[in-house]
């Protein structure tokens, strides 16, 4: 007997659930299997007879003092979450493991479902189980069950070669069979886990890995210790090995992937928030469980992003759970350890929900305000100057007539003081910053710069969006100016009402974190053709049309590599490429030449204004938090989301003068829940001078409803600056549903009037 059918004989018995089967081959009711106590410490001793060598799952503190520095800022965090798929040189994507020789099996879907009925129909269940016992013996079962064409030799890495129907079917077959199958199969699965590994995993043992996790067993608890050393194997794979597999993951139904990736999310939150402690070993002894989970999932999420459209919104990867955890401990061991050997959630953004994220955000702001505030009561002190309280925050005061110009001297003045906490002063006027003027500055503020007269941006109805504008100035700091508006929002936690498209918010972390040489280029991201329809769907269009255009495009279209565009009145001509006016577009190099112009639209001809506003932002977002975000996450934290939940208004609506119990307040929601999408809009819009929601949902709105002590005649009224409604008392809900829309209908702007 050599050494590995030793160790299987050591593997503890199955024993069996409560169940109604009397019979090995009977079939049973379903039940929960029995937690594998002892599985655990017989792996565990088999990689320490095999002298464990150096598994890179295994958590160990690194002794380096120099493992601070985080990784270069130049690569995308994003980038690093486990694989970089598209920067493996091309003799690693095309090599193609040996194989060794497949046992011939012969039994087809058709075959199976013939036994399937057979054994329903006799109770006889002898046949099927023989099937889950050879199948799930070996990783070279599996392969001789599922591969389709096992002697033929195709170099493919898109196609897994796996006859997914007919694995669908054993699997979904597999949860309806008695106990006894059932544990046949997770024994099987052990025997496989345990084999001893020697040179590299070939391509038929990827496969058996790909098999295996879509196991639907696998969402039972009574499993995690099996699945965990399942995860384990994969999670120490290649990068060659993991190129394979993403590109076989993004190959599966959205049904099936998606419940690949529930299942390794419930995974982690009930190994770091178990219902049954009892039914897992002690945490401390598998730290290595949730850094598996969480590598494979990045497998999935980086099949998910190659996918065009995704499989599954992005937003399907987070972990709620995650919420629940410090999640300041979880960035700060990140920007301590970087991407070394020390897990932290923070490796693997993509997990991590956009409200977890935002409260990173919102605490490593608070920290840099408390520490921007304490250095400046230090130096004060130290001068034998009085403290004054003013100090600690960033004042702005500024004359309503002269807004935007008060605004840039003020920021341009105080731009070491961006990281306190912002206060503003209309100068004039009586009154104390309580919020309500912080958020009234940013209003005006954005509405002015935002005129088409004001000539920064440019408003294309189409899309319902501002782009920058790409005439030429002298001085860029206005936009700068904008750039830090947002970035004071963000840090402020304050919602804008600002319609960009999202290229903006993917040219705004090009990169997420502002560059040391000041010679590097900032905001330029790569554009496609989508990101214009999102701007110029018109012209986008029309550059799709040339692409498709069947006839002979240089004759007919008679265009150059050269593009013209107005500036004050002058016609201006603009080369794509050195020499473009005398390089004409033909059939040939037409992609090149909408990829050109594209570029140069988004990228180039607005440079200098995008990277003002690309430093004004990050002159106050100066972040790693920033690493951490995807361009829709940013989108979102600046302008909220566009998910509107008006029965969550009405939970967490506050009154003034009204009861919610009153007539009028009834009235008020019965029409409000009944209101078209657009006019629920409109409605939020008005009181609130945005029509999205906060990051934290409608409770952070903080919306209140006050009675109005005028005629039911009047018309409804809101203050913006405080997500205010003032509301008459009227008398039946057809009055109060007419002079409501009338209102919200006709509300200029920002519902400032």
């Amino acid at each position: 007997m050599d050494e590995e059918e030793r160790q299987r004989d050591k593997l503890p018995p199955i024993l069996c659930a409560t169940s109604a089967a009397s019979g090995g081959m009977d079939r049973g009711a379903k039940g929960q299997f029995s937690t594998f106590s002892n599985f655990i410490s017989t792996i565990n001793q088999k990689k320490e007879a095999a002298g464990n060598r150096n598994s890179p799952t295994q958590m160990v503190l690194p002794n380096n003092k120099n493992v601070r520095d985080l990784p270069p800022i130049c690569l995308d965090v994003r980038q690093k979450q486990c694989i970089s798929i598209d920067t493996l040189p091309p003799e690693m994507k095309a090599s193609i493991l040996p194989e060794p020789q497949i046992p011939t099996r012969n039994k087809t879907l058709k075959d199976f479902q013939v036994d399937l009925e057979k054994a329903k129909s006799t109770g006889e269940w002898r046949t099927i189980h023989d099937f889950y016992l050879t199948t799930f013996d070996s990783f070279l079962e599996l392969n001789a069950a599922f591969k389709r064409d096992v002697s033929s030799f195709v170099n493919t890495i898109e196609d897994s070669r796996i006859n997914t129907k007919f694995l669908n079917a054993v699997y979904d077959t597999l949860l309806t069979t008695s106990q006894d199958i059932q544990k046949t199969v997770l024994k099987g699965i052990i025997n496989s886990l345990l084999r001893e590994w020697k040179g590299p995993r070939t391509k038929d043992d990827i496969r058996a890995y790909f098999i295996l996790t879509q196991n639907p067993q696998f969402s039972s608890t009574s499993t995690y210790v099996i699945y965990a050393h399942l995860l384990r194997q994969i999670a120490t794979l290649s990068d060659t090995d993991n190129h394979f597999l993403i590109h076989w993951f993004k190959k599966m139904s959205q049904k099936r992937f998606k419940q690949l990736v529930d299942r390794l999310l419930q995974f982690i939150s009930l190994r770091l928030f178990p219902a049954k402690p009892e039914e897992f070993p002690p945490l401390a002894k598998c730290t290595w469980w949730i850094p598996s989970a969480t590598k494979v999932l990045a497998l999935l999420n980086a099949a998910n992003t190659l996918s065009n459209p995704p499989l599954i919104p992005y937003t399907d990867f987070y972990n709620s759970t995650l919420d629940h955890i410090d999640l300041m401990e979880e960035y700060q061991t990140w920007q301590f350890y970087g991407n070394s050997h020390r897990f932290s959630f923070c490796q693997f953004p993509f997990i991590i929900s956009i409200a977890a994220k935002k409260v990173i955000i919102q605490k490593d702001s608070e920290q840099q305000m408390i520490s921007i505030a304490r250095q400046s009561l230090v130096d004060k002190v130290s001068r034998r100057q009085k403290p004054d309280m003013n100090m600690l925050f960033l004042n702005i005061k500024v004359r309503r007539l002269q807004l935007v110009s008060d605004s840039l001297d003020e920021l341009t003045r105080k731009r070491a003081d961006l990281k306190k906490k912002l206060k503003v002063t209309f100068m004039g006027e009586a009154g104390l910053d309580m919020g309500g003027l912080t958020k009234e500055w940013f209003l005006l503020l954005i509405r002015q710069i935002f005129h088409p007269d004001y000539g920064m941006f440019t408003y294309h109805k189409d899309s319902n969006c501002h782009w920058f504008s790409s005439f030429k100035c002298d001085n860029y700091s206005e936009f700068r100016l904008v750039g830090t508006l947002m970035g004071l929002a963000v840090y402020n936690s304050i919602t804008l009402d600002i319609r960009f498209p999202p290229c903006c918010y993917k040219k705004l972390l090009s990169p997420p974190i502002v560059p040391c040489d000041q010679n590097m280029p900032v905001g330029i991201a790569p554009v496609t053709l989508d990101d214009l329809y999102q701007i110029m769907p018109e012209l986008a269009h029309g550059l799709n049309e040339l692409l498709c255009y069947d006839g002979n495009v240089e004759e007919d279209f008679y265009s150059t590599f050269q593009v013209f565009q107005e500036e004050f009145g002058t016609i201006k001509s603009y080369n794509l490429k050195p020499g473009g006016d005398k390089i004409p577009v033909t059939n040939q190099n037409r992609k090149e030449y909408v990829q050109l112009y594209v570029d140069f639209l988004l990228n180039k001809s607005i440079y200098k204004q995008f990277s003002a506003f690309y430093y004004g932002f990050h002159s106050v977002c100066a972040s790693n938090a920033l690493m951490l975000l995807r361009p829709e996450e940013v989108e979102i934290l600046v302008c909220g989301s566009p998910e509107l939940d008006m029965h969550a208004l009405q939970r967490s609506t506050q009154y003034d003068g009204y009861l919610k119990t009153d007539v009028t307040v009834r009235y008020f929601w019965d029409v409000v829940l009944g209101f078209p999408l657009e006019l629920q809009k409109k409605l939020l819009h008005f009181a609130t001078g945005s029509d999205r929601v906060p990051v934290g949902g409608m409770a952070d709105l903080n919306f209140k409803i006050s009675k109005s002590e005028t005629p039911s005649n009047w018309l409804p009224i809101a203050h913006t600056c405080f997500n205010q409604l003032c509301l008459p008392p009227y008398k039946t809900k057809k009055e109060l549903k007419q002079k409501l829309t009338i209102a919200i209908s006709n509300a200029e702007g920002f519902g400032l009037q």
